[in-house]
């Protein structure tokens, strides 16, 4: 190859990134990974897309660099890259919610309420969790919130939260957070905690916009 050559060449390896992203079953794969580890089995259940398929996407985000995969006995896990793809999803999550006007239509529509909260990570919000007056509460899986949690957040996961309301205080403002802006978990689990009388909220950002942030992120001891 000549120097002459360079650009062409730098250019299609930039295009096979796009490649890699021009497809949403794909791009939803690295939200989830954004979260925590995954197997193929997990992917695919949570895709309700075929193993077969499931790895063929895979495949794709391995060849442009945008995953990487580890063996722990029988399974291959998959994670994101590194943070620079971390912030590539962001960035292209964030650039769709602000340029394209179905994206704000649909969010209009199903995800902006008045108990909404623009920033978890504002210190007026913080402060008030430090002092007891607000609750943190982790919408997410198990793994992923061992994977990495606003600290001082509480765990219940979206799918045993009708079972688990108890466990809450009534007397106490709950600001809930799930994987994102996007996340129909947290908008339906806000919905049901005050239809049950809490005074909850919605806080519109999640681990990956506390992350990008710089700010501290708390781990357990079981995370994968």
């Amino acid at each position: 190859m000549t120097i002459e050559d360079l650009p062409n060449s730098l250019y299609e390896a930039f295009a096979r990134v796009g490649q890699a992203l021009a497809s949403p079953h794909r791009l939803r794969i690295l939200n989830i990974l954004a979260q925590s580890e995954r197997s193929v089995e997990e992917l695919a259940s949570r895709l309700d897309q075929s193993m077969a398929n499931t790895s063929t996407h895979l495949k794709v985000l391995k060849q442009a660099r945008l995953v990487v995969g580890r063996r722990e006995g029988k399974h291959v896990y998959y994670g994101l890259a590194n943070e620079a793809t971390r912030r590539v999803w962001l960035a292209l999550r964030d650039l769709g919610l602000s340029e394209l006007p179905e994206v704000r239509d649909l969010m209009h529509t199903y995800a902006e309420d008045p108990h909404n909260l623009s920033l978890l990570h504002t210190p007026e919000l913080m402060a008030r969790a430090e002092r007891g007056e607000v609750i943190v509460l982790d919408l997410r899986g198990k793994r992923e919130f061992e994977a990495g949690h606003v600290p001082g957040a509480r765990s219940i996961p979206a799918d045993e939260l009708d079972q688990r309301l108890k466990e809450l205080p009534t007397d106490r403002t709950i600001v809930a957070y799930c994987r994102g802006p996007y996340c129909v978990a947290a908008i339906q689990g806000v919905e049901k905690m005050r239809a049950a009388g809490f005074d909850a909220h919605r806080a519109t950002d999640g681990i990956l916009e506390w992350r990008a942030a710089g700010l501290p992120v708390e781990e357990s001891d079981h995370a994968a």
